[in-house]
């Protein structure tokens, strides 16, 4: 993955959100246009678009593709989204067989799917370092 980009209707306000559920600000920004923060082991990249630029209708609800970001405490993780406006889309479920897989899923206050995971093949990966 190099960028997952959101819509919001609301720009502003989703640079707002994120930069709190994220506890960094964007470190690029097109005014009313566009957002980017750089997020995570690998600094990857979160964009959120203004939806007026989406060249495609957008869905009237929250589905499609979901990117699970990895955390250290999906239950807690969980509950801080819904604490800071997120809706559930998905609870808390424990995938594999004991193997350590978590997800959760939100939607933001933009209407975007937002997944989480705690995911011991992912720090395997980071242990190993860049191939």
């Amino acid at each position: 993955m190099a960028t997952l980009n959101l819509w919001a209707d609301d720009l502003d306000a989703a640079a707002a959100w994120y930069a709190r559920v994220l506890g960094v600000e964007p470190y690029y920004a097109v005014p009313g246009g566009y957002v980017e923060f750089r997020i995570g082991d690998r600094l990857d990249e979160l964009g959120i678009i203004a939806r007026a630029y989406s060249p495609h209708p957008q869905p009237d609800a929250p589905g499609g593709a979901i990117v699970n970001w990895h955390v250290d405490d999906v239950r807690a993780t969980f509950a801080r989204l819904l604490h800071l406006g997120a809706t559930e889309y998905e609870g808390v479920v424990e995938r594999g067989n004991g193997e350590g897989f978590v997800t959760a899923a939100v939607v933001d206050p933009f209407g975007n799917v937002l997944g989480i995971m705690e995911n011991p093949h992912y720090l395997e990966m980071l242990d190993r370092g860049p191939r």
